[in-house]
């Protein structure tokens, strides 16, 4: 997972950023999270990343051979994308 910048946008009351977060921490993955109920300002930035408010939201950001950033790879859900996020995560 070199050249990935992978972001998590959760809130608390939500049960699948909860189960995200614990998948992430048995697992040692690094992330930088975005607590909505706490950064607000961040909700506008998701809705332009996504096109969505729903969380949890994982977004990768790969960057190309050249150093180029790509356009983010956006996961909306935990639970229904498991096994893509492992992928991604390369678990």
């Amino acid at each position: 997972m070199k050249n990935v910048k992978f972001e998590l946008y959760t809130r608390p009351t939500c049960s699948d950023c909860q189960e995200a977060k614990a998948f992430l921490a048995e697992n040692n993955i690094p992330y930088i999270d975005y607590d909505l109920s706490k950064e607000p300002v961040k909700e506008k930035e998701l809705i332009k990343i996504a096109g969505s408010r729903m969380v949890p939201a994982f977004v990768f950001e790969n960057k190309s051979l050249l150093g180029l950033l790509r356009k983010p790879k956006v996961i909306i859900g935990f639970e229904q994308n498991f096994d893509e996020i492992k992928n991604l995560l390369r678990i």
